[in-house]
């Protein structure tokens, strides 16, 4: 029972940090600039695709967000919010581990626990284990891992565009 109680913990803390992160990207909630700011933070980071690109990933976290938070199809959860989080991750690589710095250190959280929760499942207080998904076995955990790495990594290299070199004549 306390294993279950902690994943539910689990849950509901991921499931907050995604919903508030991707309501953020695409509304004023929570500190954010709206779809247009959202848009706006894609370009600087060098992506094509404007609000396309923030609704697909802010829409993307609340997507997970929320299923995480119910444990309702967790495995889905699991690879939309790994695929979202690791092209995150690939934009905050150049400026090292640590989040003061904006590293790579918060989306590396997010998708330690995200891969986590898809290989152990939801645990006993979740949506899946009413309709008794909840025990699926390793390897769907270990699929669902593997395509949120290789859909995000592909996410980023069919979206982003090398920023234009500046001019540094003197």
């Amino acid at each position: 029972m306390g294993i279950d109680i902690g994943l539910l913990i689990l849950r509901l803390l991921l499931g907050f940090f995604l919903v508030s992160h991707g309501l953020q990207k695409v509304s004023f909630l929570l500190g954010g600039e709206g779809l247009d700011g959202g848009s706006r933070e894609f370009a600087r980071d060098g992506f094509r695709g404007g609000k396309l690109s923030a609704l697909a990933a802010g829409g993307g976290q609340i997507a997970a967000g929320i299923l995480f938070a119910l444990g309702a199809l967790t495995p889905i959860a699991a690879v939309t919010a790994i695929g979202v989080m690791i092209v995150a991750l690939t934009v905050k690589l150049p400026n090292g581990l640590w989040v003061q710095h904006d590293g790579v250190e918060y989306p590396l959280v997010l998708i330690t626990i995200s891969v986590s929760l898809g290989l152990s499942g939801p645990g006993l207080y979740s949506i899946d284990a009413l309709f008794g998904i909840d025990a699926l076995p390793i390897w769907i955990g270990v699929l669902t891992s593997g395509v949120g790495v290789v859909g995000g990594f592909f996410a980023r290299t069919i979206l982003h565009r090398p920023l234009p070199q500046q001019n540094q004549e003197s």
